[in-house]
């Protein structure tokens, strides 16, 4: 992170933080993570300083995770969206996780003349090196998370390298424990069969159930900055690709025991659409 004298630190040029574009989530990342949620030390300078307490009674508990979160791209959007909600993106790749930290210190730093609980202020912002797929219920409490985000993931398209995607029945098991009730999952990404794969373990999940175009547009913002806000959104727009698009509630009651109507078509999709076709 670049500081000129008597200036505040610039925001960290990507150059200097070159990675590979994924990480096998599989492998021993030495990693240090807490034996339970309340063992974590949230006030950390590198989490929330200025906005995390240990005293009970103002406790303040993360409550967006954006899993994977790569440059920034949507902690950064959400930040000024959301100034009373902590939001901490997973990174699992050292370099791009400082990265991110450097940048979030940078706009802290940049907007510093604010109140600390201001829009804009970057102060509810964090990030982590962490692999999701093994230690998301050792930093949240039972229904604790109220937004989940999982945006333009790893799509592995080898059949061999599907179980290591980041939304499988047994994940999305984890997920809902995580997540309260009426909490959303969002997923995003421009790879067709990865969005039918997770559409499809999402649809099968009983704690699951699609949001309606109406629940979208009651939550346009947060879904404008899911589809637009990301450096991989952007690069997808530069390049005319699509993207796909699905957000999922957590319910309150499992649809076990509900006859099965078989999966929903996609979104887009006429009712019927592909039927019979074997």
């Amino acid at each position: 992170m670049e500081e000129a004298a008597g200036d505040d630190p610039q925001l960290p040029q990507k150059k200097f933080f070159r990675q590979r574009a994924h990480a096998n989530p599989f492998v021993d990342h030495n990693l240090t993570y807490p034996v339970k949620p309340d063992a974590f030390d949230w006030s950390a300078n590198e989490c929330y300083p200025a906005l995390y307490s240990k005293a009970p009674e103002q406790k303040r508990v993360v409550e967006f995770v954006d899993v994977g979160c790569g440059y920034g791209g949507l902690l950064t959007s959400l930040s000024p969206l959301f100034p009373s909600k902590l939001i901490l993106g997973m990174e699992i790749r050292p370099k791009v996780q400082e990265y991110v930290l450097q940048r979030i210190l940078a706009l802290r730093a940049q907007n510093k003349e604010k109140k600390v609980d201001e829009s804009g202020s970057f102060q509810n912002i964090s990030v982590m090196r962490m692999n999701a797929m093994k230690f998301l219920p050792n930093f949240f409490e039972k229904g604790q998370l109220e937004k989940l985000f999982f945006l333009f993931p790893d799509p592995h398209f080898k059949k061999k390298k599907h179980k290591a995607r980041i939304i499988t029945p047994q994940l999305l098991a984890e997920y809902a424990f995580i997540l309260k009730p009426g909490g959303i999952i969002y997923t995003v990404t421009d790879v067709r069969d990865l969005h039918e794969w997770m559409v499809k373990h999402l649809d099968a999940h009983p704690l699951f159930a699609r949001l309606t175009e109406s629940e979208l547009e009651a939550d346009a913002s947060c879904v404008d900055a899911v589809c637009n806000g990301t450096e991989e959104a952007k690069k997808v727009e530069r390049n005319g690709g699509t993207k796909f698009l699905m957000c999922y509630r957590r319910l309150e009651k499992s649809r076990v025991g509900e006859e099965w109507a078989g999966f929903p078509p996609l979104m887009g999709e006429e009712e019927g659409e592909g039927e019979g076709d074997e």
